[in-house]
């Protein structure tokens, strides 16, 4: 039952024609892991979301899909214009209740939206639609309750017009105010998300120090380090406990040291054995200890574009990893998955990852299988 509290969260993702997919749609709970084999669409699921992400955060069409030819279905045929496209959606659940999104996306000739929809409450609160090819807008209709049932205005063809609803809504009639609250919903769940991908080679080499925010491939880990280490006695230990279960050999602590010339590096503490800095540790080490850093710690830490004038008590952090068991063993795989579990369990964060076929998933998680 949705509370005025409730904090805003993706429960449904669909893929309505999509890369390889077609009329698909999954549910996705605090943990949500998709498996199949190579070529099953296991990443599209999670760019399709990612892409949504960024168009809530107001990033047109050509940054956010910068192949946009590719994400068509390869069985999809032209229409008489020659035009191809592509549609993804969402449902996000709230203190509205769930509200429907629904994108439809011509990638040729042009790239550009042709339509939009937003539902909730049991109305169509915002529709948009391509009514002139050789203009740049689209004709948007929201919901006004008002005077008179919606309100009509042009509005740009490159940019999510939920987006962009805020800024155009007065809020002066419970129309409005619903369309603008089921609006907002929608925004706050989609830009709480952190697509993560750490990159081994790149967390080798020395980060600058003062970076705060851990960015999505983590090669500033070490500067974040610097930054947690002392800001949080309890979620260190924590981190320090995962790496320890995860790693090989003895693990005392993880901390940041100082180099010349204001860079920073992690070293691994190992007792009697003195330190040894990460990057003399294995691809799957690194991811390992990336991920785990990721999953026990706060938006407020990562990179990640929330909403700036909402609480973030309010806002659940969304973590996308493709590839989430990606260089790790059995034993890397199932600590993870584990520290995944617990963390989702608590609240702290929901997770959407990928893994492979064989992962063995003894952690409870909502399971989706790809391919068959």
């Amino acid at each position: 039952m949705s509370t005025p509290t409730l904090r805003p969260v993706v429960t449904e993702l669909r893929l309505s024609a999509f890369k390889t997919h077609s009329r698909a749609a999954f549910p996705l709970g605090p943990l949500t892991l998709f498996t199949g084999p190579s070529g099953s669409g296991k990443s599209a699921v999670l760019e399709a979301y990612a892409a949504l992400s960024r168009l809530a955060g107001g990033e047109p069409l050509d940054e956010v899909f910068r192949d946009p030819e590719g994400c068509v279905p390869r069985h999809a045929r032209p229409d008489a214009q020659g035009r191809r496209g592509f549609r993804i959606g969402c449902t996000v659940d709230g203190p509205v209740g769930p509200v429907r999104l629904d994108v439809a996306v011509q990638a040729e000739p042009e790239l550009r939206v042709v339509g939009e929809r937003m539902t909730g409450g049991g109305e169509t609160l915002l529709e948009t639609a391509l009514r002139d090819p050789r203009r740049r807008t689209v004709q948007a209709a929201w919901h006004t309750a008002g005077s008179v049932a919606v309100t009509r205005a042009p509005l740009p063809d490159d940019r999510l017009a939920t987006a962009l609803l805020p800024l155009r809504v007065a809020g002066k009639t419970s129309g409005q105010l619903l369309a603008l609250a089921a609006a907002e919903q929608v925004v706050i769940a989609l830009r709480s998300v952190f697509s993560c991908d750490p990159r081994p080679e790149l967390m080798r080499l020395p980060a600058p120090r003062g970076e705060a925010r851990l960015r999505g491939g983590c090669e500033n880990l070490a500067a974040v380090l610097l930054r947690t280490r002392g800001e949080c006695a309890r979620r260190h230990a924590a981190l320090v406990a995962a790496v320890r279960a995860g790693c090989g050999g003895p693990v005392g602590d993880l901390v940041a040291e100082r180099l010349d010339g204001g860079a920073v590096r992690a070293v691994l503490e190992q007792g009697a054995l003195g330190a040894m800095p990460v990057e003399r540790l294995g691809d799957g080490e690194l991811r390992f200890i990336a991920l785990a850093l990721v999953l026990l710690t706060g938006p407020d830490v990562l990179e990640v574009d929330t909403v700036a004038d909402v609480l973030p008590a309010q806002q659940a952090l969304t973590v996308l990893v493709d590839g989430l068991d990606r260089c790790l063993d059995r034993r890397q795989a199932r600590e993870l998955l584990d520290v995944a579990a617990r963390m989702c369990a608590r609240g702290h964060v929901r997770l959407v990852g990928a893994v492979g076929e064989g992962t063995d998933v003894a952690a409870p998680a909502s399971v989706v299988h790809l391919g068959g």
